[in-house]
């Protein structure tokens, strides 16, 4: 029987606009507002797999590299806190529907997969902080970055030496750019 690994689909940020981000957020929060999310692990989550085996994996890949979805553009620009579960996150207040649309084909697919889904919307967000479970002051404004999708990604959570840490298995490129 082969290990499960713990994966998911998600868009990474570009070096530079992480590094935007990082200062940002150490401009506008204090330190005691929760747990950093470091740099190389700032990403938009397209879909959660979780526990998943090498065949299911397979299977899920297979999907991944027939998607025919389109590039896009978003802005980060809203914000918030979640409370329950301690993230505070930038976000983008109008989703492009190409991104709407490549979440929901690769979550449709990891349920057809028994890969268990949020019954949640889907919100795309990037997580600044977990474990804030005080009362977070909000700032009134991000300064709204712009985030090119030309390509979507597999990744492995790892826990080692009390740290998480992402590692990106396989990319596949998206289309032609509908819209912005």
């Amino acid at each position: 029987m082969s290990a499960e690994r713990r994966l998911f689909f998600a868009l990474s940020l570009p070096a530079k606009t992480q590094k935007q981000v990082i200062k940002w957020r150490a401009d506008n929060f204090p330190a005691e507002t929760g747990r950093p999310v470091a740099a190389a692990s700032l990403h938009i989550t397209l879909a959660f797999l979780g526990e998943v085996s090498a065949l299911k994996e397979a299977s899920l890949t297979r999907v991944a590299g027939r998607i025919q979805g389109k590039k896009f553009s978003l802005i980060l620009d809203d914000i918030g806190h979640w409370p329950g579960s301690g993230v505070v996150w930038i976000g983008s207040r109008r989703a492009p529907n190409a991104l709407l649309q490549l979440a929901s084909v690769l979550r449709s697919h990891a349920a057809r997969n028994g890969c268990h889904q949020s019954t949640m919307p889907f919100h795309p967000h990037v997580s600044l902080y977990r474990n804030a479970t005080r009362p977070v002051a909000i700032p009134p404004a991000t300064p709204g970055w712009q985030l090119d999708a030309t390509e979507f990604s597999l990744y492995e959570s790892l826990f080692e030496r009390g740290r998480t840490r992402y590692h990106c298995l396989q990319t596949w490129p998206l289309g032609d750019m509908q819209e912005t």
